[in-house]
């Protein structure tokens, strides 16, 4: 569990730039204003939540973007598409309590499952799944082809 002085919000439109800045620690630079036209689309979908943790309701801490998936061949699954904790608030609890607000979120809309990829090239974060209670199920090849 994160500490005291950390909330949990759904993210809003003005949280773009910090979204774009944690996406970045990650490895995915992109600028605020495409973070912004993004989330402009994900905050209108009942299936998309986005959570952020903060402490001070302007720099966050982190986030997770979760999305309420059917697939043909498995069913209905909620998968967590992004998760960030700010480097400077890592181990503090912060990832755990926005994997929580996920598995809250998926038993409220009724779903049984939560998935989750992990680049095999993030050594940190396979033990914090594993410690989360996921098991790894499978591992797999990602192709992709630009249109």
């Amino acid at each position: 569990m994160a500490d005291a002085a950390t909330t949990l919000r759904r993210a809003r439109i003005g949280d773009a730039a910090e979204l774009a800045r944690l996406s970045a620690q990650l490895g995915y630079p992109q600028s605020a204003d495409a973070f912004e036209r993004r989330l402009r689309r994900l905050l209108i979908s009942a299936d998309h939540p986005v959570i952020v943790a903060t402490d001070d309701d302007a720099r966050l801490l982190g986030f997770i973007a979760i999305e309420r998936r059917l697939m043909l061949e498995t069913g209905e699954r909620v998968e967590i598409v992004g998760l960030v904790v700010d480097e400077s608030a890592r181990r503090r609890g912060i990832g755990q309590s926005l994997v929580d607000a996920a598995l809250d979120w998926a038993r409220g809309i009724g779903v049984g499952e939560v998935m989750v990829r992990s680049n095999v090239a993030r050594d940190q974060s396979h033990p914090f799944y594993e410690g989360a209670g996921f098991e790894r199920i499978k591992t797999q090849h990602v192709y992709l082809k630009r249109v």
